[in-house]
């Protein structure tokens, strides 16, 4: 069994990686979708009108990523964020971000095969995606790690607004806009403070790729747009009149996302943060 399962998760990974690059080639010689018609017509969200927005009641699931809990909060995928199809998520996914078609199948692959569910029959609770190092990671942008803080779905609001003020770049509007840059900068100072005071603290290699590739969606999907994003983090709430950033008529491939990941990921510099770990540590060690 452990043989066939291999051989068959080999041939899915070289389908999807051909199938990526197929769709990042259509999407270089292929026309940009117009602005406000970029989610699709009849999907939620269609030209800027996204569906009720309710916070989670209790009882409800929620999970690490604040993008499936605004989709739950607007009742895209279940409200509860109980009995999601995860055949379903990708379908809504790609739909209400512009991921590609591979990306998102990729995506939801991935977390079945986690979770250990049929990908096609079975269905999942938001909550069950903050197993520990299995996509939720230590060293995030907005969260504890788990080892501080074991209820994932908990954002930590100084990160949240830490982040969002070290925004430097600026649209044609003169909007606040977080860059790449931005990114590799803060990741280095999570990663540097959390090994300093996380005496669990982990993060390999594919947690670190990972890590930098989730945190690029911010400057792809959401185009680093400060208001929309703290829309998102605080709130879990897809703002009125937003749509994805990406236009490419195939969305968001992993080939494209890699591109800007790899370069996050190489600009962090964890031992320019050398002083703020040594005060962390200082600071949880102070008597409250």
């Amino acid at each position: 069994m452990g043989f066939f399962s291999s051989v068959s998760d080999f041939f899915f990974d070289v389908w999807i990686k051909i199938w990526d690059m197929s769709l990042t080639f259509l999407n270089l010689i292929r026309w940009k979708r117009p602005i406000g018609h970029v989610t699709p017509e009849g999907h939620p969200g269609y030209g800027g009108h996204w569906p009720e927005f309710k916070p989670p009641q209790e009882g409800d699931s929620r999970c690490a990523c604040p993008a499936l809990n605004a989709m739950a909060n607007h009742g895209i995928i279940s409200r509860s964020g109980r009995g999601i199809s995860i055949a379903e998520l990708n379908h809504q996914v790609h739909a209400t971000f512009n991921f590609s078609t591979s990306f998102s199948n990729y995506t939801m692959h991935f977390a079945a095969h986690m979770l250990k569910r049929n990908y096609s029959k079975d269905t999942f609770d938001l909550a069950e995606l903050n197993m520990h190092n299995g996509i939720e990671h230590d060293g995030s942008l907005f969260r504890l790690d788990a080892a501080l803080e074991p209820d994932q779905s908990v954002k930590h609001i100084p990160f949240v607004e830490e982040l969002l003020a070290a925004a430097t770049g600026k649209d044609k509007d003169g909007n606040d806009i977080l860059t790449s840059k931005d990114l590799s900068s803060i990741l280095g100072k999570r990663r540097a403070v959390a090994r300093a005071v996380n005496k669990d603290f982990s993060l390999k290699m594919p947690h670190r790729i990972f890590s930098s590739a989730n945190s690029s969606t911010l400057v792809t999907i959401f185009g680093g747009r400060v208001d929309d994003l703290r829309s998102i983090f605080l709130d879990e709430r897809i703002p009125e009149g937003w749509e994805s950033r990406v236009r490419q008529p195939h969305g968001l491939t992993m080939a494209a996302l890699n591109r800007i990941a790899l370069g996050v990921e190489f600009g962090i510099r964890e031992k320019d943060w050398a002083e703020a770990a040594q005060e962390a540590v200082r600071d949880s060690a102070s008597p409250v």
